[in-house]
């Protein structure tokens, strides 16, 4: 960490002081209530000071995401072009199917996201790539202006300039630019879909309190509540033009197969899905395999090549096959079941930490089942990310304690061309993830 970005988190525990800190928390409390900033009944924050990043650094982040988003954009374009190399992915027949509908927009993503952890050496590197339903953008919103309102942020901003993502207008004009692109005229009606009592229920609300501020209707609504009938697509008898999806087309998919409203308005062009069922292309686990696999680096130019190089740990489907790590041959299967230390399983299309096993927390005989398993279900593994620690102040047991927190980077991109704002995460165990029950999110603000 440089000595500027110290500087500005020890002047905010300064002022934070422990007879402040008390009333800090119970504003934070009242105001997560009162705005719904929660995952479902469990408050998102749980610490006392949001991220900081320097306008250097966040120019960084940019300009590196930036080659990543041109490196995906070739990747992309190669999968889609050769079923061949889309084997790679472990598509389902179904979800063959459901990416050969004309999504009227291109690139598939309206909104992605990169999950990325800090390095030691205050890098980062991407572990899985949120390119279908990304979350976080309203939450991450609504906790920049309550932050903002707390009197020990006043004071910090009396001595520095923070400058506070708002994230929301950049996810409203990307779905706009998609609505156009696929022929929209006039204001959409927006869908928000996804299961009834899913956790992230408060943040569908938080969207649909922004969309009606500018002018846009949005109804929040189950797969199960749709019909398509007469040319529209229906929930609770509200067409809906633009499907804001937040359902996953796996899940979707598993329920009820390729004969379900979505699918149908979809093919007849009867509504513009935001993102688009091709997202799933980029969103696979098994994508990360796709770009550090030496097979397929002549696809990429040198600069992306090195992009991948910096940010993407290496990641292989789980095979039997030779491959090369740093340089040298080797066998897979024995590899991965002598590496455990360093390594990580995960399924191909899961979400929330599901089905993720930590190598060097777990013990051999349990990671020699967990190998077997992933030949029988489509799984990566990749290569254990060093994370860094920053220091977070929460009060514990009505007491001000100040102690490392493993942190995330997690960039949003628009359009499959804009990188804008940062969705951040921290915990005290390495599955970092606020669906597996661990971990508290924190807003992100750019200081100098």
């Amino acid at each position: 960490m440089n000595n500027g970005l110290q500087q500005i988190i020890d002047d905010y525990h300064a002022l934070l002081r422990p007879e402040r800190a008390g009333e800090t928390w119970e504003l934070l409390v009242w105001g997560m209530k009162t705005r719904r900033i929660g995952f479902g009944d469990r408050l998102l924050c749980t610490v006392l000071r949001p991220r900081f990043l320097t306008e250097v650094q966040y120019r960084r982040i940019e300009a590196e995401c930036g080659l990543l988003l041109r490196a995906f954009g070739t990747a992309y374009a190669a999968l889609w072009r050769d079923p061949a190399l889309r084997a790679q992915l472990d598509l389902t027949p179904a979800e063959e199917q459901v990416i050969a509908l004309d999504p009227g927009f291109e690139p598939p993503t309206v909104s992605s996201r990169l999950d990325c952890f800090i390095t030691p050496d205050g890098d980062f590197q991407s572990v899985e790539y949120n390119a279908e339903t990304p979350a976080g953008i309203a939450y991450a919103d609504a906790l920049s202006q309550l932050f903002l309102e707390l009197p020990v942020m006043q004071e910090l901003g009396r001595r520095y300039h923070i400058q506070a993502q708002d994230i929301r207008p950049y996810q409203l004009e990307a779905m706009l630019r998609a609505w156009r692109a696929w022929g929209g005229q006039g204001q959409p009606r927006i869908g928000i879909i996804d299961w009834v009592g899913v956790p992230t229920t408060n943040e569908f609300l938080l969207f649909q309190e922004f969309f009606a501020q500018k002018g846009l209707e949005a109804v929040i609504a189950s797969p199960d509540e749709l019909e398509y009938s007469g040319g529209k697509l229906r929930a609770n008898e509200h067409v809906i033009d633009f499907l804001y999806k937040r359902v996953l087309a796996s899940e979707l998919l598993q329920k009820y197969g390729v004969d379900q409203p979505i699918v149908r308005a979809v093919r007849d062009h009867a509504v513009c899905m935001g993102n688009s069922f091709r997202a799933k292309l980029l969103h696979k686990k098994s994508f990360h395999a796709f770009l550090t696999d030496e097979r397929n680096a002549g696809l990429f130019t040198a600069e992306e090549r090195q992009a991948i190089a910096r940010h993407i740990p290496w990641t292989r489907r789980v095979e039997e096959r030779k491959t090369l790590y740093r340089g040298r041959m080797v066998d897979l299967l024995p590899f991965i079941a002598e590496q455990r230390e360093h390594l990580v399983l995960k399924p191909n299309d899961e979400y929330g930490g599901k089905g993720v096993v930590i190598g060097w927390e777990t013990e051999a005989a349990d990671w020699g089942r967990a190998v077997q398993d992933a030949l029988n279900e489509p799984t990566v593994v990749q290569e254990r990310v060093e994370v860094a620690t920053e220091d977070y102040p929460a009060l514990v047991n009505g007491t001000l304690e100040v102690s490392p927190r493993l942190v995330d980077l997690d960039p949003y991109f628009f359009s499959g061309q804009t990188v804008y704002g940062v969705l951040t995460r921290l915990s005290t165990v390495a599955l970092l993830n606020v669906t597996a029950g661990g971990g508290s999110v924190v807003p992100t603000f750019i200081v100098s």
